[in-house]
């Protein structure tokens, strides 16, 4: 893979908290206390915070809550 393939592939992962915020249909002020708490991991980019994809998805695999057995 080249330098520039890694580069477009990894920039398509990045997400912005309003991104977040859609995605997970919850209010961007509280996609930010999700990414500043670290409960989301980000990416620092200069003073800029991103998502990768693939840690927004853990963040949602590791929310789900287990099935009830009764």
């Amino acid at each position: 893979m080249e330098k520039q393939d890694i580069f477009q592939t990894q920039s398509e992962n990045l997400l912005k908290a309003k991104d977040i915020a859609q995605i997970l249909n919850i209010s961007r002020a509280f996609a930010y206390r999700l990414m500043q708490t670290g409960e989301i991991r980000t990416v620092k980019i200069g003073g800029a915070r991103r998502v990768r994809k693939t840690d927004l998805v853990a963040y949602i695999e590791e929310s789900i809550d287990p099935p009830v057995v009764f």
